[in-house]
């Protein structure tokens, strides 16, 4: 796998991201992938990386990249908005479109964890350029995603600060600041134990604005993915799941039109599961690309 360090402008600012090539350089244009990392992810993160490596083995070029604000690209460090990351997707599309080694007419979209499996959803409904999507660990609601995390006076606890923070923000010009790994999201027992974002922890913003919370619950994926189809979507989930539960991979998955497919990945945990099945669960992932990705630009039927 050959990485290429590049950038691109999503509403005026600076974005960086990774490009990641085959080593064979093939001779025509190969499928892309598009990712937006996920919850707090950064692209240089391993755990993306060993995903591209088997996407890039398999003939695809994969762009990967930070969202403005997060690692190497610029933007208010303070917002974490999905509304805004999805348009950072959608401006990585147009960038990976104007390369010569991809095929600009043969994008799909790669994500994974909580925002990162809900955006593509989001962006593949409204932009008919994305061809395939793989989602993993998504949310159907993001209301939802985050009420799950809450006892019910904790619950109703952040509702009352979101409200004390808006009429915050229109009368002194500026809200509450949160650690978002404890005032958006709420660490379950395996998170606060996993290293899996070791890599990449120390770069993830400290403080973020609790606006970000309220942009959160008013994101919800069910309410676009029917518009998908007739393009494929694969979801990824896993039982019992703390983080992300999977009941909403399941809503997701009855209501998104065909070509669709659900993965349950069982007898593991929401951060386990990344090991403990990669080896199974990465090849339907190419399967699916291959079959949606890289089909005939003439199809020919015939009966005799």
């Amino acid at each position: 796998m050959r990485n290429e360090e590049v950038s691109f402008y999503s509403e005026g600012a600076k974005i960086k991201g990774i490009l990641r090539l085959p080593d064979d350089p093939g001779s025509g244009p190969r499928p892309g992938i598009v990712q937006g990392p996920g919850w707090l992810g950064l692209k240089d993160s391993k755990l993306y990386e060993r995903y591209h490596r088997k996407f890039t083995e398999a003939g695809y070029v994969v762009l990967v990249f930070d969202y403005r604000g997060f690692g190497d690209s610029e933007g208010d460090r303070s917002l974490i908005l999905p509304q805004l990351q999805a348009e950072d997707i959608r401006n990585a599309i147009t960038y990976l479109q104007t390369r010569p080694e991809a095929d600009p007419q043969r994008i799909g979209l790669f994500g994974s964890g909580g925002t990162g499996g809900a955006n593509p959803i989001y962006v593949a409904a409204v932009d008919r350029r994305v061809k395939c999507v793989v989602s993993n660990y998504a949310f159907a609601t993001g209301r939802e995603w985050l009420r799950s995390m809450r006892r019910e006076h904790e619950w109703l606890e952040f509702l009352r600060r979101l409200e004390e923070d808006r009429t915050r923000r229109v009368l002194e010009g500026h809200g509450e600041m949160v650690d978002p790994r404890e005032g958006l999201m709420v660490a379950t027992p395996e998170r606060k134990q996993t290293n899996i974002k070791k890599d990449v922890e120390h770069l993830i913003p400290e403080r973020v604005s609790l606006r970000s919370g309220e942009a959160l619950l008013e994101f919800n994926t069910e309410d676009y993915v029917s518009r998908i189809s007739p393009r494929a979507i694969l979801f990824i989930a896993t039982e019992n799941d703390a983080v992300t539960p999977e009941d909403q991979a399941f809503r997701l998955y009855e209501k998104a039109g065909q070509p669709k497919k659900l993965i349950l990945q069982k007898e593991t945990s929401h951060y386990k599961a990344y090991g403990d099945y990669f080896d199974q669960v990465t090849p339907q992932i190419i399967e699916w690309y291959d079959r949606y990705l890289k089909y005939e630009r003439v199809e020919v039927w015939e009966q005799a």
